[in-house]
């Protein structure tokens, strides 16, 4: 490692450990970076600034935050843990399985694992500890669930690692769909091994045909959102970007005419904690490209390339060790921010493993997934404990089984590519 490489990595470090926002450690080392081992002007990091905000991408990330919160502000959020209720709620665990199904069905639309862990662990949590699941189960299931949000397409991460690798994002999106269903079917096989002997939870009773049909008819608009979603992405009706435009109108349209639990004076107030949101986001990627102009001028990724080469011939040992080094970045940063600096660093390397590009997209985002809820500075656990007013320590280790869970089917994923490509390929999206 050269004298200005352990330079810049020291300076990282040590706004971290300050407890600096992230954009603002990657800014200014990005700026600290420029002035000591480059002659280019500032200037140059200004007009890198103001080009990374200026993509049509990031449309797609403003429109589903968006519809998000049009979708917390009202009923639809409801709707969707109604139904996911009425299909297993009588089974042993049920109410735990429904909450990881309603978490699949709301990142269906929001693309999100904060806004899944706002919108529906205020509701889930005391719902589960109010029928009797211990808090442990229920912190566990509700901080590591939402993680479907950024998981199940649209997400957020894939849209920027679209952005930066130019693979398609229909395709990354088809990815998305086999680990979900993986996660949310291994969840409930264990909550219902966890509460198969367990007589006083409370358990509903099977819901006759007619119920489930008035369930179904009551959540039908929210259901065909993700409908519309993915059927119109998917058919060629419309873009990704078009979509995220469609859902919110098709959201605002629901919530404000058929369930009309959102009025017209509380679209201004949506719109604009929307548009907070949105900056934060987009905050974070210019400051992430920043650092990633400095990474690149500096030739970080090409030396990086150039020594795991030289040290793994195998690509079985480069996706175990991309996966150990990404699960470790993730305790520590934001999927934006990762995102946005380690793929610029992995993709030149993946062709000299064989690794498909979109394959290696999936692989990323599930694993920065899980950085939301692993200790010190996964979002999701402190949200949660301040919903039940639990400390980190006691949360951390609620999330341990469901993390298990998730890290299998990374894995997985990972040494069987060909279960996720298998739909891209099909759809004509796999290059």
């Amino acid at each position: 490692m050269e004298f200005s490489h352990l330079v810049i990595l020291l300076i990282l470090l040590g706004c971290m450990a300050t407890y600096i926002p992230v954009f603002m450690c990657l800014f200014f080392t990005a700026v600290l970076g420029f002035l000591l081992f480059t002659d280019l002007p500032l200037l140059l990091l200004a007009q890198t600034l103001f080009r990374s905000m200026d993509k049509f991408a990031l449309v797609v990330v403003l429109f589903f935050i968006l519809c998000g919160n049009i979708m917390t502000a009202g009923s639809i959020v409801e709707k969707l843990i109604k139904v996911a209720n009425s299909l297993v709620s009588w089974l042993p665990g049920g109410l735990g399985m429904a909450g990881v199904l309603a978490c699949g069905l709301f990142g269906a639309i929001s693309g999100s694992t904060v806004a899944t862990v706002v919108a529906l662990g205020g509701f889930m949590i005391p719902a589960l500890m109010d029928n009797g699941y211990p808090q442990k189960y229920t912190l566990g299931l509700m901080t590591t669930s939402p993680n479907l949000g950024v998981i199940i397409p649209p997400s957020i991460g894939m849209i920027l690692y679209s952005m930066i690798s130019n693979v398609s994002l229909e395709g990354l999106f088809l990815t998305g769909f086999l680990p979900g269903i993986l996660i949310m079917f291994g969840v409930c096989v264990y909550t219902y091994f966890v509460f198969l002997k367990k007589k006083d939870i409370v358990r509903k009773p099977i819901p006759s045909l007619r119920e489930l049909l008035l369930v179904l008819k009551d959540g039908f608009w929210a259901l065909m959102l993700p409908v519309i979603i993915f059927g119109g992405i998917f058919s060629g009706a419309f873009t990704a970007n078009e979509a995220a435009v469609v859902a919110c109108v098709y959201a605002l349209i629901v919530e404000l005419f058929i369930y009309k639990t959102v009025k017209f004076r509380d679209v201004k107030k949506i719109t604009v904690s929307s548009a907070v949101t949105s900056a934060t986001l987009l905050i974070i990627v210019a400051g992430a490209t920043c650092f990633g102009r400095l990474l690149t001028l500096e030739n970080i990724p090409g030396k990086i390339t150039e020594t795991v080469l030289a040290a793994i011939d195998s690509p079985v040992l480069f996706l175990l060790a991309m996966n150990m080094l990404v699960l470790c970045v993730g305790m520590f940063m934001d999927i934006l921010s990762a995102t946005m600096i380690l793929g610029p660093v992995f993709v030149p390397m993946l062709d000299a493993f064989d690794i498909n590009w979109m394959h290696f997209g999936l692989i990323l985002t599930v694993n920065l997934a899980i950085g939301y809820c692993t200790p010190p500075m996964g979002v999701s656990l402190y949200i949660t404990g301040a919903i039940s007013n639990k400390n980190l320590i006691y949360v951390s280790k609620a999330v341990i089984p469901f993390i298990a869970i998730q890290i299998a089917v990374l894995f997985f994923i990972t040494y069987f590519p060909e279960a996720v490509l298998w739909m891209p390929r099909l759809m004509g999206f796999s290059e």
